[in-house]
């Protein structure tokens, strides 16, 4: 007889941990375990409001060109130009959090990319680079 061994998935971003957490609750309901499953719906709740709240809250120009990556003259213009709703008022535009553009930024390269030059690395320190650099960045478990 084989036992199947259970994978730990983590869940597609933190939008997605409510659902994750009321799926468990429902689990745990299924064997008995009533005040386990109170609490993990009571996290998703909690979490649930966190989110919007962090999702309406609305930043000026300023704030807002500081946490997505583009200047203040470029997001009052696509206020401006109704691609971004405005969150504030005509001549003192707001952006909510929910509707701003974030510019890409570029991934790192592993340490070892880095400190030498590829002819000189072997496929083990190549593996070891990239298993580092994941556990730097939290892609990857051990």
């Amino acid at each position: 007889m084989t036992r199947k061994s259970r994978r730990k998935t983590k869940p597609a971003s933190v939008e997605g941990l409510p659902d994750d957490w009321r799926g468990k609750a429902k689990s745990l309901r299924r064997y008995g375990s009533e005040t386990a499953a109170l609490v993990l719906d009571l996290c998703a709740e909690d979490l649930e409001t966190t989110i919007r709240e962090r999702d309406e809250t609305t930043l000026s120009l300023v704030e807002a060109a500081r946490e997505s990556g583009y200047s203040r003259e470029h997001l009052g213009r696509l206020v401006r130009d109704g691609k971004i709703p405005n969150a504030g008022r005509l001549n003192a535009p707001r952006i909510a959090r929910i509707h701003l553009p974030r510019k890409a930024t570029p991934l790192a390269a592993p340490p070892l990319a880095r400190d030498a030059p590829r002819r000189e690395l072997s496929n083990r320190q190549i593996v070891q680079s990239i298993i580092q650099r994941g556990m730097e960045d939290g892609t990857h478990e051990t």
